[in-house]
């Protein structure tokens, strides 16, 4: 499993979900529950004995034989059948979508934003019934806060994600500037414009700054990691059911706004190793660079909390899951192959493998990486003061997932859109008025998804 690299399958998640917003959007307009009472199930328990078929992304070959291998040792243990198929990233979403729900796997896997979606049209069923509750209990809060929809848990997860501010300690010295360590130490956002101009005044070409641009403010990448923005304003996307008065706030527009100014100082980074090869002395970055960070700067790495917009700092959380199909004949079976999904040791041997946050509560504290000590225990904070979810935002907590709606394939494609725009200069209040009326006008068009 030492080959291992979660990277490919957060982006795999971020290029199909942004991808398949029209079929996603075709699928909402079906029959099915709002996203606030989606719990009436179709699932059956069965004897529990299996067979199981399975749906899961196709990785790197050392990835899907780490996936491969962990599901032989359950059929080993546990004596039931399990029919793997690994699905291509790039038809993988297509595949679930144009099937019908009733012939959906027994397990699949998911990716975090379109949980919601698949829980409305039946495509993936509440968990409770079948896991144990210990299951459910050891996941953290965090993933949790993306894998419920109304009150009804649809997916567990091995593995989170979470963003940072990663800075080249050798260069923040020679400009004069320390990193702050602690998300209530973090710069704001005029503080951290002052800081990329006094990077600037060092920086061969005055670029002392990157943000992942090549990944595409217009993709999933785009709301993923700067979302947060907006949330650490004091402003969510949706409110109340509403993108109007919240993602086009003020707050919204003068963070956006602010956000853009830093234009001047971003290197391109189209290659995505301006930071590794010290071109850029801060990085606005996820977890998964970590491991290429490392290995290129040592002892120069330090880490940090994005800026605070004004209502404490952010940052996104989540990532592929695992579900149930909604019409599984097996669920008594699925459930126990996700409890042993979620054990302590699968959980500790995939993600110390692929440098990801565990998102079960035990295996993150006893984390290498991420528990009490360790290189990366800062992402870990972050993670355990989960909101989690934006209509419950304050200033203490961190940790936010993507809006949980049936809709959600509208508000990525709209919010990628306005932040591409004003990004490229555009007026940031009209850029997200017109998001937030397209995506209004979206939802009344699905009966704001009843």
């Amino acid at each position: 499993m030492n080959n291992i690299s979660n990277k490919p399958r957060l982006t795999r998640a971020a290029s199909f979900m942004a991808g398949s917003v029209a079929i996603l959007l075709l699928a909402a307009c079906g029959g099915g529950a709002g996203a606030d009472a989606v719990s009436n199930s179709n699932a059956e328990a069965g004897n529990g004995s299996g067979p199981i078929k399975v749906w899961a992304l196709d990785g790197q070959s050392a990835e899907n034989a780490a996936i491969q291998k962990i599901v032989d040792d359950f059929t080993k243990t546990s004596g039931i059948t399990v029919k793997m198929q690994f699905i291509p990233a790039d038809s993988f979403q297509k595949t679930v979508e144009t099937s019908a729900p009733e012939d959906l796997p027994d397990v699949l896997e998911v990716d975090g934003p379109v949980i919601a979606n698949f829980a409305y049209n039946k495509r993936i069923a509440p968990l409770s019934q079948f896991l144990a509750a210990d299951t459910i209990k050891n996941q953290t809060e965090a993933i949790k806060g993306q894998n419920t929809v109304g009150k009804d848990l649809y997916a567990v997860g091995m593995m989170n994600s979470g963003l940072a501010m990663w800075g080249n300690k050798k260069q923040l010295d020679a400009a004069g500037v320390t990193m702050p360590t602690k998300v209530q130490d973090a710069w704001t956002a005029k503080e951290f414009g002052e800081v990329l101009a006094k990077l600037a005044k060092t920086d061969p070409d005055g670029k002392p700054f990157g943000m992942g641009e090549a990944n595409g403010l217009t993709s999933e990448y785009g709301i993923y990691a700067f979302a947060p923005i907006v949330w650490s304003a004091g402003t969510g996307i949706l409110k109340d059911g509403k993108a109007t008065g919240s993602l086009d706030s003020p707050q919204a527009v003068d963070a956006t706004s602010t956000f853009a100014s830093w234009r001047k100082y971003t290197d391109p980074d189209t290659n995505g190793t301006a930071f590794q090869s010290g071109k850029v002395a801060l990085n606005w970055m996820g977890n998964w660079l970590y491991p290429a960070y490392k290995k290129a700067l040592g002892d120069d790495l330090v880490v940090g909390p994005l800026p605070d917009f004004g209502q404490g700092a952010k940052t996104g959380s989540g990532t592929i899951a695992w579900s149930i199909g909604g019409y599984t004949k097996n669920g008594a079976a699925a459930g126990k192959l996700l409890d042993y999904l979620m054990s302590d040791k699968v959980v500790a041997q995939y993600t110390a493998a692929n440098g990801a946050p565990p998102a079960t509560k035990s295996a993150l504290k006893a984390s290498a990486l991420y528990g009490k000590g360790g290189p990366l225990a800062f992402l870990a904070s972050q993670l355990e003061s989960a909101c989690p979810t934006e209509d419950k935002l304050s200033k203490e907590c961190v940790a936010v997932s993507r809006p949980i709606t049936p809709g959600y394939p509208i508000i990525t494609a709209e919010f990628g859109k306005a932040l591409g725009a004003i990004w490229g200069g555009a007026d940031a209040s009209t850029s997200l008025q017109g998001a937030a009326r397209a995506i209004d006008r979206n939802f009344s068009d699905n009966d704001n998804f009843r």
